[in-house]
């Protein structure tokens, strides 16, 4: 099975002031490993709803999730924690560091949660920050860090447990123009080096033109 990850019919409805707002409406969508598919679409399109629910922090209202071949069960939560802990990585748009955690404690805490011992969990975040080019911050806490230096420790987070799967929304969203082509470059590297599938939410076309795969998301569908 080379799919990391399988949407199948996957809709979305809200009730609002006594009305269905229907954001997907019947989705379909595959992510290979090593493939890096960038998803587009207009403000308040449902980008978000539908990476939380690929993500399982959202119940789709009807369809099927496949996360590595799996069929995920909308109502099992122990399933859908672990597969969250140990088969998907997410970046967001704000890095979401640990404020009184350096670099290293920042990757340390997240394998610890997961049984990693904690050698392997030293080697793994320590081999992960040499990737993403920060060895030198390892002992460094988010306050010292510039914008562009948190999110590439956010993006070896994401991937310090080794996920089949990666999740990012709008992950350069907040850096200014160089800072942000920065972290794109460490982002596709890290992730082809690691030969994982990934879906990235942007609005940034130039970006989205050098991935794999470009996805539009429009009027529920894709």
């Amino acid at each position: 099975m080379n799919e990391v990850l399988q949407l199948k019919g996957i809709r979305r409805s809200f009730e609002q002031g006594g009305k269905t707002l229907e954001v997907l409406r019947g989705v379909n969508l595959s992510i290979s490993r090593g493939e890096i598919a960038a998803l587009l679409g207009p403000s308040g399109c449902g980008k978000t709803t539908l990476l939380q629910i690929a993500g399982l922090l959202e119940n789709p209202t009807s369809g099927e999730i496949f996360i590595n071949g799996k069929k995920v069960k909308s109502d099992a939560d122990r399933q859908r924690t672990d597969f969250r802990r140990t088969e998907i990585g997410f970046v967001y748009q704000s890095h979401h560091l640990l404020p009184d955690f350096t670099a290293l404690e920042n990757l340390l805490l997240p394998q610890y949660i997961a049984g990693v011992g904690k050698k392997e969990a030293a080697h793994r975040a320590s081999k992960l920050l040499e990737s993403v080019g920060l060895a030198a911050r390892a002992e460094h806490y988010p306050a010292e860090m510039s914008g562009g230096e948190q999110q590439r420790v956010a993006i070896a987070r994401a991937l310090v447990n080794r996920p089949a799967l990666l999740l990012a929304d709008e992950p350069t969203g907040n850096l200014d123009p160089q800072t942000a082509e920065d972290v794109f470059q460490v982002l596709v590297q890290t992730i082809r080096s690691l030969r994982i599938g990934a879906l990235v939410v942007t609005h940034n076309e130039s970006l989205a033109a050098r991935m794999d795969r470009v996805l539009r998301l429009e009027n529920g569908t894709v």
